[in-house]
């Protein structure tokens, strides 16, 4: 623990110098040895979003949230890396949770009102609403140089007289599309193409229109005459990429997610943003998901668990392993096939794979009194009787005349009694155990249960102390008599 707390406070000099990267490095080799310290990951996530990588300080947020929801910080981090995705509603959404642990909190109430203001100032200069779809992200605002310069005025007497008409004729088309007037917005934009058939810009207006009228074929068809036009006269590689990703959009609007993945793809090789990386990252999550819905057969499982279950009985786990895993794809939400598997690596004396099927069987049925009991002797297998204890006790909770469940916990009573010092042991090799107890707070509150156990009653209403205690109860730190 010393070491992660070195290599913070160096992460934290590196990160008070603008040396991001290297703040980033250190704060990664302090998580690993200390993984379940939620500064760290806080700080990570600040390093994150300094050197602009949002995605990852938005993914360090929420480890941060989830070791301690009602860290204020937490949501702090969470509302920068969210607006840093330009995702504001989300970051509003983050400080107002913040803000519900501490209500005064400055940086989240500061955090808020940056948003109010972003969001107008926004709304107030946004002159090119062709440029994106409403329903897409808004674009990453450039600091310099400007986006684009208005033409003097004697520039713009020099043009052709078509491309004047042509301009004219799309501004009229933006200020249709801005009262949602999309019909009238069309022949304005056609008008401008007839003036001007060469530049982009009407083609992708005229596909934003079709967007917002949901002729998402349409709008694609509009996009690949844009592209191929936009290609012919050389047009700004980012308006490809506009194109492109529109398309990738009118495909997700269809459900038609392999060719959203190919045109956000597309669209990525002509120019990469965190807008569109994001969607590319959604889209591939929903196909890996259809994928595995795809795949689902409970009557394969159910031949698969059984192929399982034969080579248990020979005695050949690794192969039955390979069965039950093959099961599970084929019916994820069957705790049978979790816990057949936890048997199997508890054989192997791979406990760390079988704890977690239990953990699982758990989750998916929690009567499921078999997970608990299997749970029980993997624990017993490694030593920590006082956690096995209060898997078995969680047994008969459920049934509480269960022979197997019972002889478990008598043992591992006995066991825990006879010595204490191998269960403080166990104990305080838990990183999670040795948090709370390093947690002044929590100290305190031990005192207290010492010395006035009634006077714990007020601290345990609060869930997340009550948890606390409910962990080092399980670990044999604290008993009940």
């Amino acid at each position: 623990m010393e070491k992660a707390i070195s290599l913070k406070e160096q992460g934290n000099k590196a990160l008070a110098e603008n040396k991001f990267d290297e703040a980033i490095k250190l704060y990664t080799e302090a998580i690993s040895y200390d993984d379940k310290n939620q500064i760290l990951y806080s700080n990570r996530s600040a390093a994150y979003a300094k050197a602009g990588k949002f995605e990852e300080a938005l993914a360090d947020a929420e480890k941060t949230i989830e070791l301690y929801p009602t860290w204020p910080k937490g949501y702090s981090r969470k509302g920068v890396a969210l607006a840093g995705l330009q995702k504001y509603a989300d970051a509003f959404q983050a400080y107002s949770k913040g803000l519900e642990y501490d209500p005064k909190n400055v940086t989240l109430l500061q955090g808020q009102s940056e948003i109010k203001n972003l969001v107008i100032s926004q709304l107030l200069n946004q002159h090119t609403p062709m440029d994106i779809d409403p329903q897409s992200p808004p674009p990453r605002r450039e600091p310099s140089p400007p986006k684009a310069k208005p033409q003097p005025k004697d520039e713009e007497e020099n043009l052709p007289e078509n491309k004047k008409l042509a301009r004219k004729a799309k501004e009229l088309g933006n200020q249709a599309y801005k009262k949602k007037e999309f019909e009238e917005a069309i022949q304005h934009y056609n008008e401008a193409l007839e003036h001007d058939p060469a530049d982009i810009t009407y083609y992708s207006n005229l596909a934003a229109v079709y967007f917002e009228q949901k002729e998402y074929k349409k709008c694609i068809s509009q996009c690949e005459k844009a592209i191929e036009i936009g290609r012919e006269n050389r047009a700004d590689f980012k308006l490809i990429a506009k194109a492109f990703t529109r398309i990738g959009n009118a495909y997700k609007k269809l459900e038609d997610w392999g060719n959203a993945k190919t045109y956000y793809e597309k669209a990525m090789s002509e120019h990469r943003t965190p807008e569109v990386k994001t969607l590319l990252s959604e889209i591939e999550k929903k196909i890996k998901e259809e994928e595995r819905k795809a795949y689902i057969d409970p009557a394969k499982a159910e031949e698969e668990k059984e192929k399982g279950n034969e080579l248990f009985k020979k005695g050949d786990y690794s192969t039955a392993i390979k069965h039950y895993s093959e099961a599970i794809k084929r019916n994820p939400d069957d705790p049978r096939l979790y816990s057949n598997r936890a048997a199997c690596y508890t054989k192997l004396a791979a406990f760390d794979l079988g704890l977690k099927d239990c953990d699982m069987c758990v989750k998916l049925d929690e009567k499921f009194i078999k997970g608990y009991i299997r749970k029980g002797k993997i624990l017993q297998g490694m030593q920590q009787q006082s956690k096995a204890a209060a898997a078995y006790q969680k047994a008969l909770d459920i049934d509480p005349n269960n022979a197997e469940a019972l002889e478990g916990y008598r043992t591992c009573t006995v066991a825990c009694h006879n010595n204490p010092q191998e269960v403080w042991k166990n104990a305080m090799s838990d990183p999670e155990i040795q948090q709370i107890l390093k947690d002044p707070a929590m100290r305190l509150i031990l005192e207290q249960m010492q010395s006035d156990p009634n006077a714990v009653k007020d601290h345990l209403k609060n869930p997340n102390i009550a948890d606390k205690v409910c962990k080092l109860i399980e670990s044999g730190i604290v008993r009940i008599h």
